[in-house]
């Protein structure tokens, strides 16, 4: 079958396996990591055929980022996807590195990217943290844990510890700031200080606007 059928496939698949009660990691959430892993892909010369799977099931396996299963949640996710993909009727060849891209796009498993397929994977699902809709992710996360926009008296941490495990605002100076450099393919990096820029004006606006 042509990518654009399995695309279809999979996007009904993900409709089912990825719910709307997190937006932060919704059926949505998974549809702009497979636009954007494509492009990279054309960008940068990676199978389509591999990449398009890893970046729609690169999450199949949910676990809470407060649980301390979540080291495990891509490795989790790579057996579980290979396993629908495999009752689906897709090419076997490609399992090994679809299996690979999906345990390696994560923060936690700390698996080095071996091909470039896994790096554009790992790309598209950093970029989304970064920029519009980053910001909207992480406030979604923070609400959803119940904890606080930004610090009372400190919204940029001037005169204190960060402390993201409390205050979303802080998360942009301990990782989503840092996930940039964390960014291997040449499209991605240029995407990416896009998105952080975009990002730092934020912060001033949001500064004008709550400052006494």
């Amino acid at each position: 079958m042509e990518l654009s059928v399995w695309r279809d496939i999979f996007d009904a698949k993900a409709r089912d396996l990825y719910p709307a009660t997190d937006p932060s990691h919704d059926f949505l959430h998974i549809r702009r990591v497979a636009t954007k892993a494509i492009e990279l892909a054309r960008e940068e010369g990676a199978d389509p055929m591999i990449v398009l799977p890893a970046a729609y099931f690169h999450d199949f396996v949910r676990v809470p980022k407060n649980d301390p299963r979540r080291g495990q949640a891509s490795v989790l996710s790579a057996e579980a996807a290979t396993q629908y993909l495999s009752g689906a009727g897709y090419p076997a060849r490609y399992f090994d590195a679809i299996r690979h891209a999906i345990a390696a796009h994560s923060f936690s498993a700390g698996i080095p990217c071996e091909t470039i397929e896994a790096q554009v994977v790992q790309d598209a699902d950093r970029l989304d943290s970064l920029g519009a809709i980053g910001i909207a992710r992480c406030f979604t996360t923070t609400s959803l844990m119940g904890r606080p926009y930004y610090h009372e008296y400190d919204l940029l941490a001037e005169h204190r510890a960060l402390d993201d495990k409390s205050y979303a605002v802080d998360h942009f100076f301990v990782k989503l700031f840092k996930v940039s450099e964390t960014l291997q393919t040449a499209s991605a990096r240029i995407e990416g200080a896009r998105r952080v820029a975009f990002m730092q004006d934020y912060l001033k606006q949001l500064r004008s606007e709550i400052a006494p």
